[in-house]
């Protein structure tokens, strides 16, 4: 802007009427013009107001977040603690915080100020299994973000990392994990998608771990101990909320240590909560078996979604489902068939995901046949 003012020439201008000419000065240059006076002032005011004006995207509450958000985490004095205890501590050479809980829930702890959005937050952690020698325990601890204070809606990462170590390639498998609560705990995600939203990593117990967080939109990446290359990603974030604050995660029988908390905003997608299913929707199944085609046509009843599939699996099949402020859960009964010689086989396919103003997103399965992504546009009126 101040380039722009100081290279700005206005030519003589003439205008019908009574006028008088001004002499405004902007960061040292200088323009004139026969301008009537109230014209005159009017204008320079608008030039100062643009050149003053800072260029930052702004969060729902209409203050922008800093660029970026540090917590040492050498004390609690930031967090507010819900379900066990925190305390300040040194741990493997570094100053961290402790997480443990006597009781048989989890420990949730709240970092007060903390937001995010879109961006990257970073971290240190290391868990200490303080069970019994003989009773399994994977070792859980993790990062909760877009959370609300209280620590019942949240998205959150977690690792176990004795997991990572079984000679059981199932359970190696559950090594790192994703979850969004209060509805899509790991329970109900491993058996509606089994292995979407776990996967291996290499980790161990009472080692520091550097965890980084990157999200952006519905979209989170998972990395560990530097490498460029995410352990874990996940499309179509399940959470409530799409901004919100970030909480340290512990689980009984342990002891969890969390050290430099770095929390960087980036600009955030332009998307939002809410969007309505109604309509006519184009779909296409991209799954490990091939490409499907179909169409839905989609009525939204509260929480409940009525409608028909039309396309491969069969024609006018009822569709049925739910809604909750623009996520989407969808179910069909269809047919099946391996080739054109085979016989027709029942089957049900369910899909979830997002609906952001005419496109909808998320994972599709039939049941026992093809699993992979599914995408939609809906039909212009």
């Amino acid at each position: 802007m101040a380039w722009f003012l100081h290279r700005f020439r206005f030519s003589s201008c003439r205008f019908r009427g009574k006028m008088k000419i001004h002499r405004v000065v902007f960061f040292g240059s200088a323009f004139s013009c026969q301008l009537e006076s109230r014209f005159a002032l009017t204008l320079a005011l608008l030039f100062l107001l643009l050149a003053a004006r800072p260029c930052r995207s702004q969060n729902s509450s209409g203050v922008a977040p800093p660029a970026q958000q540090n917590f040492a985490l050498t004390d609690t004095a930031a967090l507010s603690v819900v379900g066990g205890k925190a305390e300040p501590v040194e741990y493997l050479g570094r100053r961290a915080v402790r997480l443990t809980t006597e009781a048989k829930s989890d420990i949730f702890a709240y970092v007060n100020g903390s937001s995010i959005q879109d961006g990257v937050i970073e971290v240190d952690i290391a868990v200490k299994i303080t069970t019994p020698p003989g009773v399994r325990m994977p070792g859980f601890t993790g990062l909760a973000f877009r959370t609300r204070p209280g620590g019942l809606q949240y998205d959150m990462f977690y690792l176990r990392p004795r997991n990572a170590q079984s000679d059981d390639q199932a359970m190696r498998n559950h090594s790192v994990q994703y979850v969004a609560k209060p509805d899509y705990d790991w329970y109900p995600l491993r058996r509606q998608w089994p292995w979407v939203y776990e996967s291996w990593a290499d980790l161990k117990p009472e080692t520091w771990t550097h965890v980084k967080i990157e999200i952006h939109g519905r979209t989170a990446q998972l990395f560990l101990n530097g490498s460029n290359s995410p352990s874990l990603v996940v499309n179509g974030l399940k959470g409530e909320d799409l901004r919100g604050g970030v909480a340290l995660w512990g689980y009984p029988g342990e002891e969890s240590y969390f050290s430099n908390l770095q929390i960087s905003h980036s600009n955030p997608l332009p998307i939002k909560n809410g969007a309505e299913p109604d309509g006519i929707w184009h779909a296409v199944f991209a799954s490990d078996y091939g490409r499907f085609e179909g169409t839905m046509k989609l009525h939204r009843d509260g929480t409940k979604i009525a409608g028909t599939w039309s396309g491969a699996f069969g024609k006018e099949l009822a569709v049925t489902g739910t809604w909750r402020d623009g996520y989407v859960e969808l179910s069909f009964t269809g047919g099946w068939q391996e080739d054109a010689t085979s016989t027709l086989v029942p089957v049900v396919a369910r899909l979830a995901g997002w609906i952001d103003d005419d496109k909808a997103a998320g994972r599709m399965k039939v049941e026992g046949r093809a699993d992979g992504q599914w995408s939609a546009i809906r039909e212009k009126d």
